[in-house]
């Protein structure tokens, strides 16, 4: 094509606005929308969206997807045949081969999906309830091994009282929502979770920088006399980046102000505390907090949800927690599976310190080698690049090697920021390591991503 003739390009015609008639894509070879060229924003988050029909909406981005798959570099929903393992066997979405890959993608970081002290009693314990609650919490769904599990909870965090949520998200959105009204505020990390932010889509919300009290004074201190009920909202550890809140310092700050404090301690149970219990153990502070948010789908290794917190609020919570009341009870296996892993967790027998002998192995080599891996601290390792196109090609380089490490383009996380994501778990032995980090920094510096000459001195 010369020079002077502009790019093919796919149109859609938009509705009730002269300003904005069309929406414009360049094309591939292939005829559909380049997908080296935009976003999962261009098709999810782009307010012009709002003018297109639904075949109009649906069309972009299965045109996207088609060309991504096309270049083989779609590599989302790779399918287990086996479970979280760590040699997951997986269906390859080009060639339909199973591979055998070691699974860098998961959040099992103690491998407790697959432990059989759990399977066993979970074998136990589900012939007597059966598998469905077959009601909600507040009515017929409440069921002893629930409560057991909630207790645990409470007992874990240092809080007089939990409830237990069919799922993370769940658990998470119901506390912010049931306890926000239109007068209230929360003031979220800007890296906190979306099922966090999501809570406050009927309230107020501000944000402050990441991990940062000095920014978290600021908009509390702007904000100190707007709104009757003011809560923090942050990560004990962050899922993208894999570091610790500064819980000291945004405790403190908060509290000065007459804000509450909601921790999510999703990615921090299991992983970090001198035993394993997460954020507050980490820094001392149990019983300091004012709410404690989680899932049980990551260190614990089920499914589900919790929140802990004081008697009075949890009380409360029963009652206004929308996900709570009109959500059936969790499924009693993963019940039982749950309260069994955080057995395993409190009594040191969930592999926490092989977990953090793999961590510090990792992040010495990643480090060495020059990669940007910003301030992780725990399981999770961001391999921070900041171009979706090399985001996507690394990840497909180390796909073909059998390598399963999931790709976060723009708009997950900023454009600057977007990154390769890999989670280290503890039943990864030296050997399986050091092939997957050589491979690493080979492909980093065949991709410019590091220099050969930190690679060669790793």
């Amino acid at each position: 094509m010369s020079d002077n003739v502009p790019n093919p390009k796919k149109h859609y015609h938009l509705f009730d606005d002269d300003n904005l008639d069309h929406l414009y894509f360049d094309i591939s070879k292939d005829g559909e929308i380049d997908a080296n060229k935009y976003s999962l924003y261009n098709f999810t988050g782009d307010p012009k969206l709002e003018y297109a029909e639904w075949e109009s909406r649906m069309d972009m981005m299965n045109s996207w997807f088609t060309d991504m798959k096309s270049q083989n570099r779609f590599l989302y929903e790779r399918e287990s045949i086996n479970g979280s393992k760590v040699i997951s066997k997986v269906v390859d979405p080009k060639t339909g081969e199973i591979r055998e890959m070691l699974n860098f993608a998961s959040n099992d970081y103690l491998n407790l999906t697959q432990d059989p002290r759990i399977w066993e009693k979970v074998k136990e314990l589900s012939p007597e309830y059966g598998g469905g609650a077959g009601g909600v919490p507040l009515l017929s769904g409440s069921m002893t091994i629930i409560k057991q599990l909630a207790r645990k909870i409470a007992d874990m965090k240092g809080m007089e009282s939990a409830i237990v949520y069919s799922s993370g998200y769940g658990a998470n959105y119901g506390t912010i929502s049931g306890l926000l009204g239109h007068k209230d505020v929360a003031i979220y990390d800007m890296f906190a979770h979306a099922s966090l932010i999501d809570g406050s889509r009927g309230s107020n919300k501000k944000f402050f920088q990441h991990n940062d009290p000095v920014s978290l004074e600021k908009v509390l201190k702007a904000n100190q006399n707007n709104y009757i009920n003011k809560l923090v909202v942050v990560d004990g550890v962050y899922s993208m980046d894999g570091d610790i809140v500064k819980l000291n310092e945004i405790l403190d700050i908060a509290h000065y102000y007459g804000a509450w404090v909601l921790v999510d301690e999703a990615h921090a149970t299991g992983v970090i505390g001198k035993t394993g219990l997460g954020t507050l153990e980490h820094f001392g502070l149990e019983g300091k907090v004012d709410i404690i948010t989680g899932t049980l789908s990551k260190a614990v290794g089920s499914i589900g949800g919790y929140v802990a917190a004081s008697e009075r609020l949890i009380n409360y919570l029963k009652y206004t927690s929308r996900s709570y009341m009109f959500s059936t009870s969790p499924y009693i296996p993963s019940v039982v599976a749950s309260l069994e892993a955080l057995n395993l967790i409190t009594e040191q027998k969930a592999n926490k310190d092989k977990l953090w002998e793999n961590i510090n192995y990792v992040k010495k080599r990643l480090t060495k080698a020059g990669f940007n891996i910003g301030n992780a601290e725990t399981a999770i390792f961001p391999i921070i690049i900041g171009d979706d196109n090399k985001v996507k090609e690394m990840t497909f380089r180390l796909h073909e090697k059998n390598i399963f490490v999931n790709p976060v383009p723009y708009p997950a996380v900023p454009r600057k920021l977007t990154r390769v994501r890999m989670t280290v778990t503890a039943g990864f032995n030296l050997e399986q390591l050091k092939y997957t980090l050589d491979e690493i920094e080979r492909i980093g510096v065949e991709m410019e991503i590091i220099s050969p000459v930190k690679a060669n001195a790793v």
